[in-house]
């Protein structure tokens, strides 16, 4: 008999591309689209500012108008997760519930307890891969059931799968004409998308970012048109202080799953497939998901991986505990330009390019105030339009040089790394406007210009705009000695994420992917052995996947 269905959506805020609504129509006559909006179960893993919430609101209401295109809605249902999903299940008689598989802690043991709900009530669950590239299982399946460790271990181990699986089938009005949803409950108040001042969440000025499917999708196809652009990306060529994003400002829509990683891969791969030279992984925009896919992976089987304390791959560092430094670094007032200008973007955009928040982060850890990453990173959790578990905790261990990055001697000066990009200031100009009448010479270094030029500029240091807190040169070099010091110390944990030979950002790396002939037996050798021995958490025994994961039976680049 065809189900009666409730479809939970979780990161994947969209129709296209989405494998677990599509299931959930074909084997339904009923289904309603659900968002459980729980407020503490959000905020339970990460501190959300007013941006990303405006963001999400905007997301979920983009989501409800697509789906009222098709027949449908979104029921937007607020209160604990559990209580409401047990409640609807009843009250809707329902068969079966789907939603999108995570890979974070916090939504892994909410899974396990909707599966055992279902088990009590008698309803089917289902759920899919959307929000990865990969099923994160068969990767680290193919590693002997631990995660690669290293960007280049990674890269062999997803040369044995191939490329990731091509997008789901298009939904449309004719998925709602065969499996309804009863629109006109959703016309109660209860169901209702909030305001932002119904959560009590000050209703922001407009950023560079509206929330939602349909602005992902527009500004995918803007970035698309520009085939030379996107063959010749190559991130560490970008520009971190321009006066617009110099990168594709797409992160926001793949970190609520308005945007499908997938599509994106396969569209750049068609692409690629026209161009003679192409950038290659890990600088292209190939490159810069399979960064994302490497620290999904790797957070996924990493305990405490927003951590310091109990994460097995991390240097255990005894940083400073200096809550005023930490707020001059959060409120933009450290007195070196540079650092407080991105600062400022940051608190007025909710988001900063790739190489300013390096120098952001090297400032605050490693380079100059050596106060833990995980400080910064909750910094970034709450003002980012882009925050991702995985991602941010990842970047913060990388340049704070706790764990995968291993050239600590190279620390970002607050000074000439902007300069280098940016000598006018026009940046600094724009986002630090007390700052704006200095000539260019000392913009950046604004307490060396004499007193005459500060009183023509309409701003003395140290009175209108803060002296450095601290001297760069010499903390820097302290600094170095302390993390030197570490690394000798915890040479072993230091080595868990070392790539053998160089930094894997440095290297030319051919194309991931290897051909059938390549992938030979021995690898399907490797593979089964590995999934022989492992085992479910259930007991199971994984060989069961095997088939799947021939590399001869799996097209590739």
């Amino acid at each position: 008999m065809p189900h009666r269905t409730i479809h939970i959506f979780r990161k994947g805020l969209r129709l296209h591309d989405n494998p677990t609504l599509v299931t959930a129509l074909e084997t339904s006559d009923v289904v309603y689209p659900v968002y459980i909006l729980d407020r503490n179960f959000m905020t339970s893993s990460s501190v959300i500012g007013s941006k990303r919430w405006n963001f999400f609101l905007q997301s979920i209401e983009d989501l409800h108008c697509n789906l009222q295109k098709l027949n449908s809605c979104l029921f937007v249902i607020q209160g604990d997760y559990e209580r409401v999903l047990r409640e609807h299940v009843e009250k809707w008689n329902i068969t079966q519930v789907t939603f999108d598989l995570e890979i974070e802690p916090y939504y892994k043991g909410l899974d396990e307890r909707i599966r055992a709900m279902g088990q009590e009530l008698g309803f089917e669950v289902v759920s899919m891969v959307a929000h990865t590239l990969y099923d994160i299982k068969k990767i680290l399946a193919l590693n002997c059931g631990k995660p690669p460790l290293t960007y280049k271990n990674f890269l062999r181990v997803l040369s044995m799968l191939g490329n990731p699986d091509k997008p789901a089938r298009q939904i449309t009005s004719e998925d709602f004409i065969k499996c309804i949803t009863p629109t006109k409950l959703a016309a109660e108040e209860y169901y209702r998308i909030p305001k932002p001042e119904d959560l009590g969440i000050s209703k922001d000025c407009p950023t560079n970012w509206i929330g939602g499917e349909s602005e992902a999708l527009s500004r995918l196809e803007q970035h698309l048109e520009k085939q030379g652009w996107v063959a010749n990306f190559k991130k560490p060529q970008t520009i971190p202080n321009s006066l617009l994003p110099s990168t594709t400002g797409l992160s926001p829509y793949f970190s609520l799953g308005c945007l499908s990683v997938r599509v994106f891969f396969h569209r750049l791969s068609n692409i690629y497939a026209q161009s003679k030279n192409h950038s290659l992984p890990p600088v292209s925009l190939q490159g810069q998901l399979l960064w994302r896919e490497f620290f999904y992976t790797v957070a996924s089987s990493t305990p405490n991986f927003t951590h310091m304390v109990g994460n097995p791959i991390c240097l255990q560092i005894d940083w400073y505990k200096n809550e005023e430094q930490l707020q001059k670094w959060k409120e933009a007032k450290t007195g070196f330009p540079w650092i407080d200008a991105i600062m400022t973007q940051l608190h007025n955009e909710g988001w900063i390019h790739h190489l300013a928040r390096h120098a952001v982060a090297c400032f605050l850890t490693r380079g100059d105030l050596w106060i833990s990453w995980e400080e910064g990173m909750k910094v970034f959790e709450e003002f980012l339009l882009d925050a991702d578990y995985c991602i941010n905790a990842g970047n913060w261990m990388w340049l704070s040089a706790s764990a995968f990055f291993h050239h600590y001697t190279r620390i970002f000066c607050p000074v000439r790394f902007g300069k280098r990009s940016d000598p006018e200031g026009n940046y600094i100009r724009k986002y630090l406007p007390v700052l704006k009448n200095f000539p260019a010479k000392y913009i950046y270094e604004p307490w060396t210009a004499p007193e005459e030029i500060q009183k023509q500029a309409g701003c003395l240091i140290g009175k209108d705009y803060p002296l450095p807190m601290v001297d760069h040169k010499t903390a820097s070099e302290h600094n170095l000695q302390l993390m030197r010091q570490v690394r000798e110390e915890q040479q072993k944990t230091a080595q868990l994420t070392k790539d053998i030979a160089d930094d894997p950002m440095e290297l030319n790396l051919k194309h991931p992917f290897k051909n059938d002939k390549e992938c030979g037996l021995e690898n399907n050798k490797v593979k089964r052995r590995c999934l022989e021995e492992m085992t479910a958490e259930d007991g199971t025994r994984q060989s069961d996947l095997v088939q799947s994961l021939d590399p001869c039976e799996v097209k590739v680049c």
